[in-house]
């Protein structure tokens, strides 16, 4: 499996002796298994003063902790769209490719506990709210007529039936340690299965988009696959009550699992592989 970062430069709440915000480098790897061990994850932080706010500084952060690192990653995942240039630039002056994607989990969980446990330790700390991330309403796009599958069904599995995934027989797919969702082993995740003679296909296509979430609208009715920054796809039209009952299920028990789902593909309903699975979590970003 390829080593993933995610990464964030933005400003902090403590100041510097300008009174200015310090910024922060933080780097993290991004688990891709559900058997990461969530403490040995790769970290990386660095502050600077608001003048070091530049892509050689993020170049230079970026190779410091490549030098720190066992393995260089093969590519970077970033969330905060308002720095996308400046992040874009950096990682592609330091040799790695870039990718706007909300799928952020380990560094805004970091984000978030150094928010509450490192910033408020220092004597310039200024409290406040942490700065959201505007994601745009983008219309949803149909999916490509050769990629739409044929059937497809909401089911749940129990999270502690996800601790055989790494037997399972999947092709395309990604997945993270739940205890860093914290769900119980007895706590049920919701998600999707399509089916289709062109699981491959779809599967390989959906590895490509850095897949966030799936989402259920109530108008249209539809369920969406959020991908990327800010892109989205009509996975299913749900012109009927009964169809839109099953989504909204499917919604509240993502709710209920801390907002963990999955998408998997097979070929039909007798399959005993995966042409794709993903493990997903919708984030609220920080």
């Amino acid at each position: 499996m390829p080593v993933i970062w995610e990464l964030d430069f933005y400003s902090r709440p403590v100041l510097d002796e300008n009174d200015k915000k310090l910024w922060e480098v933080l780097i993290c790897e991004s688990p891709t298994d559900i058997t990461t061990e969530p403490d040995s994850l790769f970290r990386y932080a660095k502050f600077c003063s608001n003048s070091e706010v530049n892509s050689v500084t993020l170049r230079e952060s970026l190779e410091e902790a490549i030098a720190q690192a066992a393995k260089p990653p093969s590519r970077i995942r970033f969330f905060r769209r308002q720095m996308a240039n400046m992040i874009t630039k950096g990682c592609e002056d330091a040799g790695i490719t870039a990718f706007a994607s909300r799928r952020t989990l380990a560094i805004n969980q970091w984000i978030e506990q150094r928010m509450q446990e490192v910033y408020p330790t220092y004597p310039t700390y200024q409290p406040g709210t942490n700065p959201s991330v505007a994601m745009a309403d983008n219309a949803p796009q149909p999916l490509p007529d050769a990629l739409i599958g044929q059937q497809w069904a909401f089911v749940n599995l129990e999270a502690i039936a996800f601790k055989e995934m790494p037997e399972w027989e999947i092709g395309f797919g990604e997945a993270f340690p739940l205890e860093m969702a914290g769900l119980a082993p007895d706590a049920r995740v919701p998600g999707l299965i399509i089916f289709s003679p062109r699981a491959v296909p779809l599967a390989g296509w959906m590895s490509g988009l850095e897949l966030a979430f799936l989402k259920f609208n109530t108008s249209p009715p539809q369920l969406v696959l959020e991908t990327g920054a800010d892109n989205a796809w009509i996975l299913i039209n749900l012109p009927t009550p009964a169809l839109q009952a099953e989504a909204k299920a499917f919604e509240i028990a993502k709710q209920q699992a801390n907002q963990v789902h999955f998408i998997a593909v097979q070929t039909d309903p007798e399959s005993e592989t995966f042409a794709g699975f993903w493990l997903l979590q919708e984030l609220n970003l920080a």
